[in-house]
């Protein structure tokens, strides 16, 4: 795979054996005990994926994340916490996290969850090279092959999962999708546990695409099921 990564973790037995695993996917990887550090080394060097710990000594996860969005280029980030409340994960999805993970966690799962990101920054880089390929679902626009988002003329920043998930829903209209169907084929992977990762997600599109977001026209529950689109695709 050939993938370098950046671990940032202070528990450093736990930063050991991620580093230790990820080589089993074909991933070198950096280690930084607290944000400082890890800033200066996402300064220095190009990385493919960061692991990043919330809760840090002398800058914290979320601080972290601000300043590598800022900065540029991109490149996924992964979140760690060990804190169970909500609030946490969508604080690290707002700031521009494309993914979260909760300890304790197999190493199984990690895995897949990392080469799940890295699937999805492939399909962003194969999207670019696409042509002409467009969606048109009324006022709504999705230019595969820019990732562009337009709406009544004006066009919408969404992250690259965002845009995934839009998407998948767009080329699937009127079709419901429960959240472990959604986490399978959107990320990459199915843990009982994460749907709330979804339903973030969808919280998040219908605010930056709807009118309204508590009465959305295009992404729809079905009670009791999952998630429907109910834009007309043209």
């Amino acid at each position: 795979m050939n993938k370098h990564l950046l671990i940032v973790e202070d528990n450093a037995d736990l930063a050991s054996l991620i580093a230790l695993h990820v080589q089993d996917i074909g991933c070198t990887s950096d280690i930084a005990a607290d944000g400082g550090k890890a800033m200066r080394l996402f300064e220095k060097n190009d990385y493919d994926l960061i692991i990043l710990d919330i809760m840090l000594p002398v800058m914290d996860g979320i601080e972290v994340c601000k300043k590598v969005r800022s900065l540029g280029p991109y490149v996924p980030i992964m979140m760690l916490t060990s804190k169970t409340s909500e609030i946490d994960r969508v604080e690290g999805l707002e700031v521009g996290a494309d993914d979260y993970i909760t300890k304790p966690f197999s190493i199984p799962e990690l895995l897949a969850r990392i080469k799940a990101q890295f699937r999805s920054v492939d399909a962003l880089a194969k999207g670019k090279n696409q042509v002409g390929d467009t969606i048109k679902l009324g006022d709504l626009s999705l230019g595969l092959d820019t990732r562009q988002v337009v709406i009544a003329g004006h066009q919408v920043e969404l992250t690259a999962r965002e845009f995934d998930l839009l998407v998948y829903f767009a080329q699937h209209p009127g079709q419901v999708f429960t959240r472990t169907q959604l986490l399978d084929h959107v990320w990459g992977y199915q843990f009982e546990g994460y749907e709330h990762t979804v339903n973030t997600h969808i919280n998040r599109l219908r605010i930056k695409i709807e009118q309204d977001a508590a009465n959305p026209e295009y992404i729809l529950t079905v009670w009791g099921v999952g998630y429907k689109f109910g834009g007309n695709k043209t």
